[in-house]
């Protein structure tokens, strides 16, 4: 069968597969079988600000747009976050405008999750990260409800969440030693790639460390040749993955490339949402999920539902975001090969506590329901 062929096929047959759990067949929990209300949603601006510079192939900047976003319903609260980097062409602007269209009054039972998913998808296309505040607010909500965090709900094992990698961006040669410093409490290194000085990045980084490395070049190689000449050159460096190592619209080039490398190459401006996974096979050995390009947990489960079924790896991700996104995240951790939850500490205003990493493991929050985060007083 060919590529065109396979992935016509895969759409078609392996959707139906991808669907989580109904939380219809929950019914409501009985000791809350009193509760009545309406569903009140409020948001904020709020920036985050880095700890460093964030310098990728294309761009650089020291703090991200984010939104913060909550829903309450009878008294709980759920906690959700839209945070932006520029390239998802959403903004504080965006975000609070698309927000402040919907009218969740209208919904009465915050577990009807894809039923209102599809009224924000009638209320305006896109906008992807404002979608995933209210569907991680919904998440927080309903777990809160069932008194259960969401890896239970979805009887995952939180023994199973991988390492995550500690991101380095690209830099000089002083900043990169020092961040490589600051992240000896992880067993596996992000590195940000895309220009002229690869080679000398990971030098530098293996003159302080032989931990195993990841590279996300951010579409930063635009010749299959040059992609290949570093991925074999990665691969005898300790690196796992690459991660678009090409443009995202040169995908006959990356299927090339995928052919030919002796790393996993990893898929990430080219996915979005759900359809882009079956898309996605046969130019990349995995998909890296990220819950501000899937619109939220309901999505992203799906996501890893189908890769699987197309055996295809899959990677967990984020933006910079505070502990609530990646709390968000961490609850589908048990389900991927690996984790890049870091966006939490690579910012110095988290306003949440939630996941942990511990001895470079993502650890989830077991005794709290919903996401697992908490609002830190604000002083």
């Amino acid at each position: 069968m060919n590529r065109r062929n396979f992935l016509k096929a895969a759409g078609l047959g392996l959707v139906a597969a991808s669907s989580p759990i109904s939380l219809s067949a929950f019914g409501s929990p009985t000791s809350h079988t009193a509760r009545s209300g309406k569903l009140n949603l409020s948001f904020k601006p709020y920036e985050l600000q880095l700890r460093h510079s964030f310098n990728l192939a294309k761009s650089s900047r020291t703090t991200t747009p984010d939104v913060q976003v909550q829903i309450e319903y009878d008294g709980l609260i759920g906690y959700g976050e839209a945070s932006m980097p520029p390239y998802l062409g959403e903004s504080i602007e965006s975000v609070t405008k698309f927000l402040g269209l919907l009218d969740l009054s209208q919904f009465s039972d915050p577990f009807r999750i894809e039923e209102i998913h599809e009224y924000m998808d009638s209320v305006a296309p896109d906008n992807r990260a404002a979608k995933a505040s209210v569907d991680i607010a919904l998440h927080d909500l309903t777990g809160k409800i069932m008194q259960q965090p969401w890896y239970k709900i979805w009887g995952l094992n939180p023994d199973k969440a991988p390492d995550t990698s500690f991101t380095i961006g690209i830099d000089t040669a002083e900043v990169v030693r020092q961040k490589v410093d600051e992240a000896s409490p992880y067993n596996v290194l992000k590195v940000k790639m895309g220009l002229d000085n690869d080679r000398e990045l990971v030098d530098v980084i293996r003159s302080k460390t032989d931990r195993p490395i990841c590279v996300d070049a951010n579409q930063g190689w635009d010749d299959k040749y040059r992609a290949l000449e570093m991925c074999n050159w990665l691969a005898e460096r300790n690196c796992l993955f690459v991660e678009q190592p090409m443009p995202k619209e040169m995908i006959d080039e990356t299927a090339w490339l995928r052919e030919r490398s002796p790393l996993p190459i990893i898929a990430d401006e080219f996915l979005q949402r759900l359809p882009d996974v079956a898309r996605a096979a046969g130019a990349f050995d995995g998909i890296n999920i990220k819950l501000m390009k899937s619109t939220g947990m309901h999505e992203a489960y799906k996501m890893v539902v189908l890769a699987r079924a197309m055996g295809m790896k899959v990677m967990l991700g984020c933006m910079t975001e505070t502990s609530c996104g990646v709390s968000a995240a961490s609850q589908l951790a048990p389900m991927v090969d690996w984790a890049d939850l870091d966006g939490n500490l690579l910012i110095t205003n988290d306003c949440f506590d939630g996941m942990k990493i511990v001895d470079g493991k993502v650890t989830i929050p077991r005794d709290r329901p919903g996401i697992g985060v908490l609002p830190k007083m604000q002083g």
